[in-house]
């Protein structure tokens, strides 16, 4: 067989925001009598859909390999339609389509549900042997159910699109357009739907988390929003990525110290330090003003963990700032940090209106250094654990250890716990007592108690 008749191949690329894109359209289309394998470690399929990300170069270029990859599988005739969707082909639909013939269809960032009607019967060029989706109405999927392709304790839940923030080194906005937030209710009702599914846990994700609210209400409803997720029954914990610190809504400390379910967690990328950099990046704040917003979010919520992002190699950083910058990292002593060198993308304000003059070895360079300096940081914080009894859910189980995270972890991107498997108490999926025995850099060791 050259390839399994019925069966749908997704590759997905990029944040979590376009995984979610790829489980809702997985849902749709399995309504529609598709069976849907996501990250095959082989590709089978007859169909193979590629949600690609075009955030930053590299990106785009793992995106770009894996169309080509997927072309060639169609030459050789192991595949009978290859289509394309999500932020690369958003950016960049002329000039995929010009470039890659072998792509049959090409969905941007926000017509891809169009595909389930394209693979429908008798619809779309590409026409399969499959009924169109059903709607709730006739016994099939509301829009927003989705085919969970994480572990099935804990899902991320989108609340928003797009940014109007405007910095100037990204591309986020040429993407995804205006900031737009999806309805309370509407999320409200997928948070009831993800938790018959068994989700405990909800990994809560937008481009501006800070913004929710502002498009429908005129007013921040993130606080209104987290309030009421958290008293529904059967949320276990609740985590909130990538607030802005520009006009952040203060209110939202109150909830997170209220609501036991509400992780003691906040991402919120902050980039730089200096006012210089600050103002160059287009951040709209300065760094006395940064400086008090993270006093008081650890203030209010005694114990958060802050995990923030930092850019290094912006246009005018200059060996001034980048000292700056580091000893702000060692006065600051964020729990979990992330730092990337500066990219040049095309069309973005500092694209066109700066000179990218710092050399990709010294951007790269910075960059190291200064995770090297966050490493030291996330030893001591880590040996704080030690002694300590922690909650912990468990992820999987893998070789000699039960792998959970804490409160103060999100998945796949922040520190682990290690527990013997032999406990007879752990389950995959279920929360355990664990008390932490030892701490490295980026990992724990613990006990169930």
């Amino acid at each position: 067989m050259k390839y399994r008749e019925g069966e749908i191949d997704f590759i997905t690329l990029g944040c979590s925001k376009n995984l979610v894109d790829a489980e809702r359209v997985m849902r749709q289309l399995e309504a529609a009598g598709w069976n849907c394998v996501h990250d095959p470690e082989e590709p089978k399929g007859e169909i193979c859909v590629i949600n690609t990300c075009g955030f930053i170069g590299d990106a785009k270029e793992e995106s770009i390999n894996m169309i080509l990859r997927m072309a060639e599988r169609k030459k050789a005739g192991k595949l009978r339609l290859l289509i394309v969707m999500g932020c690369l082909s958003e950016r960049y639909r002329a000039e995929l389509e010009a470039e890659i013939p072998e792509v049959d269809e090409m969905y941007g960032k926000f017509d891809f549900e169009n595909l389930t009607l394209s693979l429908s019967k008798g619809e779309g060029k590409n026409a399969g042997c499959h009924s169109a989706p059903l709607t709730k109405e006739q016994g099939g999927c509301a829009p927003y159910e989705r085919k969970l392709t994480t572990p099935s304790h804990y899902a991320y839940l989108k609340i928003s699109e797009g940014c109007n923030r405007m910095c100037s080194y990204c591309a986020i906005p040429l993407i995804t357009g205006r900031h737009t937030s999806r309805p309370k209710e509407e999320i409200l009702a997928e948070v009831r739907w993800l938790v018959s599914q068994g989700v405990k846990e909800l990994n809560v994700i937008a481009q501006d988390l800070s913004s929710y609210g502002l498009d429908i209400a005129k007013r921040h409803l993130l606080p209104e929003l987290i309030d009421e997720m958290a008293q529904i029954e059967g949320v276990k914990w609740i985590r909130l990525h990538y607030a802005y610190p520009t006009d952040f809504p203060e209110d939202l400390l109150d909830v997170m110290a209220k609501h036991p379910n509400v992780c003691k967690y906040l991402d919120i990328a902050l980039q730089h330090c200096t006012d210089h950099m600050l103002s160059l990046m287009r951040r709209h704040i300065t760094r006395s003003e940064q400086d008090a917003l993270i006093r008081k979010i650890r203030e209010k919520v005694p114990g958060i963990c802050i995990r923030t992002t930092l850019l290094v190699g912006h246009p005018g950083e200059t060996e001034e700032d980048f000292e700056e910058l580091k000893q702000w990292v060692k006065e600051m002593r964020f729990d979990r940090m992330g730092c990337f060198p500066y990219s040049d993308e095309e069309g973005t304000y500092a694209n066109r209106h700066y000179k990218d003059d710092i050399p990709q070895e010294v951007k790269e360079a910075r960059a190291a250094e200064l995770m090297a300096i966050q490493q030291e940081i996330s030893g001591e914080l880590m040996q704080h654990f030690v002694g300590k009894t922690e909650k912990v859910i468990i992820d999987r189980e893998e070789g000699e250890y039960f792998i959970g995270r804490t409160q103060y972890d999100s998945p796949e991107v922040d520190c682990e716990v290690l527990i013997k498997a032999k406990s007879e108490k752990a389950k995959v999926g279920e929360f355990v007592e664990a008390k932490i025995t030892k701490a490295e850099e980026f990992d724990l060791y613990g006990e169930i108690e």
